[in-house]
């Protein structure tokens, strides 16, 4: 198992479980390896599944998330978001979500954003239903699941992405 503290609902922080698919592998240097060389071969079943997520359905239930909803991200990420795009917090975060339907990790963050708050302005009962069909009908396919895409536009981690643009330079590393 794994454990991590992300933003939830307000923005308060939860421990989300998940089943652990990558090692803690480090460079010399001591920073982590990219996701696609820690990811184990049980790790890449789980992920090609989708099964690393079964866990947070104790989070489900202890009322930290909800089937839908936006995904919980990194705490780090907190200062990055506008305020346009915190209103993601004003619903429980969830397993699958309106962006994971329509691109999922292929997507630049910008636009995971603006899918999550279109959702936040248009949820409804049917609509999690649709996206709960869509979410199995994907993982039935295998489709969108990735550990690191090599879409240049998503190169970067939200908080390094958003510092490099105010800062109008390329991150080092």
């Amino acid at each position: 198992m794994f454990r991590q503290i992300r933003p939830g609902w307000h923005g308060q922080p939860f421990w989300l479980l998940k089943f652990r698919s990558m090692t803690d592998a480090r460079d010399a240097d001591g920073t982590l390896h990219p996701d696609a060389l820690r990811l184990t071969s049980f790790g890449r079943f789980l992920r090609a599944t989708s099964l690393d997520e079964l866990p947070e359905l104790f989070n489900v239930l202890k009322g930290e998330m909800s089937l839908v909803g936006p995904r919980p991200l990194l705490m780090r990420y907190l200062p990055y978001f506008t305020e346009r795009e915190r209103l993601r917090f004003k619903v429980l975060p969830g397993i699958t979500g309106w962006a994971q339907v329509h691109g999922r990790s292929d997507l630049p963050w910008s636009d995971r954003f603006a899918l999550d708050v279109w959702y936040v302005k248009h949820m409804t009962f049917q609509l999690d239903l649709r996206i709960i069909f869509l979410t199995i009908w994907r993982v039935f396919k295998r489709k969108d699941i990735t550990v690191r895409n090599n879409n240049p536009l998503l190169k970067y981690d939200l908080d390094v992405e958003r510092s490099m643009n105010q800062k109008g330079k390329e991150p080092h590393g």
